[in-house]
């Protein structure tokens, strides 16, 4: 009897690349797609449809939980809501804009099952904190009785990131490892409030010096072992630390260090 084979996973390319073809040498797909879950704000959300099973795409806010696992919120008045009630499998498509063709930046499409997290969850304050402080304008609607925060548990991603720099992604490729992390996490609100209120100056160093960003009233909206979320008003972005970290001491270690080199850029 010949071995059951293994289901691929979702989104992953077609056989069909010429013989011998190589990604450029200095792609990272890993780190790319990192940035785009942990930077962008909006996306597509791909559902399938209640009714006749057809792919129905809308437009939602994206945040991610401390381990990247992407997070909307959504109304039980909408499409979308309704088609992840019947069938919580569903993709977003992450996508980098800019200046000239759209299909020269970079995009990243994650695929998995949405669930909805209990307003009663543990988890959900957590979720809660993480999203309205990637989108503040949310707090005026978060609290009705119809809206609800998902959570995606990721199966695949695949990423795009221009002419011969595709590349399919596990779970693991992409998502933050949170393994010996408990402490940093319990810690992230008072850490994020602290660099708020005393080191504002720092988190504007770090946008505009390390990241190459303009000018704006840049804080820290997110943290986790591999980095820190930015954002300033419309604008949000990612600061990779240069080492995972695990707990708050190194996290102060590592954000001194980032000032640093910001101050002698």
């Amino acid at each position: 009897m010949e071995p059951k084979m293994a289901q691929p996973l979702p989104g992953i390319m077609p056989d069909r690349l010429p013989e011998g073809a190589r990604a450029p040498a200095d792609f990272d797909p890993v780190a790319l797609a990192k940035t785009l879950l942990r930077a962008t704000r909006a996306g597509t959300l791909g559902t399938l449809d209640r009714n006749t099973g057809h792919p129905f795409a809308s437009l939602v806010n994206v945040a991610t939980d401390v381990d990247g696992s992407p997070l909307i919120l959504t109304s039980r008045l909408s499409t979308h809501t309704a088609n992840l009630e019947a069938d919580g499998r569903a993709s977003t498509l992450l996508a980098e804009t800019g200046k000239g063709d759209p299909l020269a930046h970079p995009r990243l499409t994650v695929l998995g099952v949405f669930t909805r997290v209990e307003r009663d969850s543990a988890d959900e304050p957590r979720v809660r904190r993480r999203f309205l402080a990637r989108h503040p304008k949310s707090e005026l609607y978060a609290g009705f009785g119809d809206f609800s925060f998902w959570r995606m548990a990721v199966a695949s991603a695949h990423l795009n990131g221009g002419f011969a720099r595709a590349a399919d992604l596990k779970a693991d490729d992409l998502l933050t490892n949170l393994a010996g992390a408990a402490e940093l996490i319990a810690t992230e609100e008072a850490a994020i409030q602290h660099m708020i209120t005393d080191h504002i100056e720092a988190t504007r160093l770090y946008a505009t010096r390390l990241l190459g960003l303009e000018e704006g009233p840049w804080r820290i909206s997110g943290l986790d072992p591999d980095g820190a979320d930015l954002a300033a008003g419309d604008r949000t972005a990612r600061l990779a630390f240069p080492q995972r970290i695990t707990e708050p001491g190194a996290l102060r270690k590592v954000l001194v260090e980032l000032a640093g080199r910001a101050r002698g850029a």
